[in-house]
């Protein structure tokens, strides 16, 4: 059965270019044998290069990504670990350079040169640490470029690329390689929302309790992990790639399938860029494991293991973060609540990402009931509303989250953040009882902004 309805495939009608063969890239949809079926491991040595494992812990480095010849996926495993990694284009760079390929005409957009759009981003940033801060207005600000201005400017603000002596091309580079491999279509899982939750890792980590004690390591270890934890997301959820036998979940064992996928691709991108080249090879090792353990942190299916934790270590006021270990464990908090921050936005903010979420979820609804598969929770658009969806999610992901955090960190931010989370679920609350409600004045800049969708709603049972 293929499969290929908002979901990216390759295309059937012409060879495949030699570059394309070198060089590495996203994840691929399509099956023969299967709906997004794992390889057969007995059928790998007869097809070509896909999957490239880092043979220490038998998990992959990176994906690749190869057309198809005929009506079959070319997937393969290729165990190469003292060969240099090498690129192959990602899903988005893929379809950019099958464009030119074939002679179409390239569309680029505009570069950042008008100097009123660049001047009213660099106003925002120097507020990049307020609450409120627009994310939707600051990516078209920056022609679509918000992850990579953001990332840069921050990293720069904290004097990490003088201390790490980062080379500022490579750096650039990787910023542009890792907002290339957010796909561009998922109403929510995409580079606005990298940059989103980069920006409320931001406001974290100035906050008091963490600010006196954090080390320039911990920044770097925040800022790098917020602006890639969701790095080449799919756009559909863990349950639906386990029922649907993708490799990815054969491969990850059915454990934090999405999670271990986007901190692999992380690395691969650190690897290939060279950024962390200059460090001693045990430095920069540590920072990749120290990464993976972040971005693994974001496993909402895991909930309930880290707020337990949280909560026994604030019962019993023993959270020492001079000690390297609980710093690491109060990062793995903030970007928790960084990545499910949304509901706790101003409500014309919040608004735009619980239609994006909502969106999100049902577009793979529709592919399940397209193709027989049981819907998944949260999924149906017959059976569930945006209302219903965000108050659930508040109740029991959001809140139970964030009254922890506002007891580990009592300031104004925590109390604006519950008080936003509480008028929007009231808001929510209120539009269920009536069917047509009056919608609050909302700016016209938010008003602009396009109703697609965010996917930070699965729960409680999906990832």
């Amino acid at each position: 059965m293929e499969v290929c309805y908002q979901l990216p495939v390759l295309p059937l009608d012409r060879p495949v270019p030699k570059h394309v063969l070198s060089r590495r890239g996203a994840i691929s949809f399509s099956s023969s044998s299967s709906l997004f079926g794992a390889p057969d491991p007995r059928q790998l040595s007869q097809r070509r290069g896909a999957i490239s494992y880092d043979s220490s812990d038998q998990t992959a480095l990176y994906i690749r990504m190869l057309a198809r010849l005929g009506s079959e996926s070319e997937v393969a495993v290729c165990s190469a670990p003292e060969r240099r990694v090498r690129r192959l284009l990602s899903l988005q760079r893929y379809l950019h350079s099958s464009r030119l390929l074939r002679g179409l005409a390239q569309q680029i957009p505009l570069p950042i040169l008008d100097e009123d759009y660049s001047g009213q981003a660099r106003c925002m940033l120097e507020k990049v640490g307020n609450w409120n801060f627009d994310i939707f207005l600051f990516d078209r600000l920056t022609n679509g470029n918000g992850l990579i201005t953001l990332t840069f400017h921050l990293l720069d603000q904290y004097g990490l690329v003088e201390l790490f002596r980062l080379d500022v091309v490579r750096l650039w580079r990787f910023l542009v390689l890792v907002q290339e491999d957010y796909h561009a279509h998922n109403p929510y899982h995409n580079a606005v929302h990298a940059a989103d939750v980069t920006q409320a890792m931001y406001c974290y980590l100035r906050e008091p309790a963490l600010s006196k004690s954090l080390t320039s390591y911990d920044i770097l270890l925040g800022l790098l992990a917020a602006a890639t934890h969701d790095l080449d997301h799919p756009g559909v959820n863990q349950p639906f790639l386990i029922k649907t036998d993708h490799y990815l979940a054969s491969l990850y064992k059915n454990t934090s399938v999405l999670e271990n996928h986007h901190w692999k691709s992380a690395v691969g991108l650190l690897r290939e860029t060279g950024l962390l080249s200059h460090l001693p090879a045990e430095d920069s090792l540590s920072l990749e494991r120290d990464l993976g353990s972040l971005i693994l942190a974001t496993d909402i299916s895991r909930q309930n293991d880290y707020l337990s934790r949280f909560r026994l270590h604030l019962d019993q006021s023993n959270l020492c973060l001079s000690n390297a270990s609980h710093r690491h464990f109060v990062l793995q908090m903030a970007l928790k609540c960084a990545d499910i921050c949304n509901p706790c936005r101003p409500w014309e903010l919040s608004k735009q990402w619980s239609e994006k979420v909502t969106e999100e979820f049902f577009q793979q609804g529709d592919v399940e009931k397209k193709h027989k598969l049981e819907v998944s929770p949260l999924c149906d658009r017959a059976n569930n509303t945006m209302g219903n969806i965000q108050i659930g999610f508040m109740t029991y992901v959001a809140e139970p989250l964030f009254t922890e955090w506002s007891r580990f960190s009592d300031t104004r931010l925590s109390q604006t953040m519950l008080g936003h989370m509480g008028l929007n679920k009231a808001s929510w609350g209120s539009r269920e009882q009536s069917p047509s409600p009056d919608p609050p004045p909302t700016p016209p800049l938010a008003q602009a902004s396009p109703k697609t969708n965010l996917r930070e709603g699965e729960y409680p049972d999906a990832s």
